[in-house]
């Protein structure tokens, strides 16, 4: 079964406001959270930059680092979203690239609640 558009905009409005609160909630880092436009930008205290944007058209969810561009799809069996050239799960990359930004582990286990 495919996602409608609907549900896919649903799927990542969560995953996004998830994040959201789960770096909210953690007040070691340093983050500049900033979401406009369906696009989610982060921006660490060394101005590095994380930014995760929705692509309707491929039904996917992009993140964007100076690392590369990686494309999620939602394994809507699994319930989460896997990153199409390598299966790394959204919440193992943003886990590592977070740690590597700001030396806090996030428990990002409620990515996908």
């Amino acid at each position: 079964m495919s996602l409608t558009n609907s549900q896919f905009h649903d799927l990542v409005d969560v995953t996004l406001r998830n994040l959201e609160d789960i770096l909210d909630d953690n007040s070691d880092a340093d983050i500049d959270i900033e979401n406009s436009a369906g696009i989610l930008t982060l921006t660490f205290a060394n101005q590095h930059q994380l930014i995760l944007s929705r692509q309707e058209p491929l039904k996917q969810l992009w993140l964007a680092d100076r690392s590369g561009g990686f494309h999620f799809d939602y394994d809507e069996q699994a319930q989460e979203w896997r990153c199409d050239s390598n299966q790394q799960l959204l919440s193992e990359m943003l886990g590592s690239l977070l740690l590597k930004h700001t030396q806090v582990a996030f428990d990002l286990s409620a990515l996908y609640d």
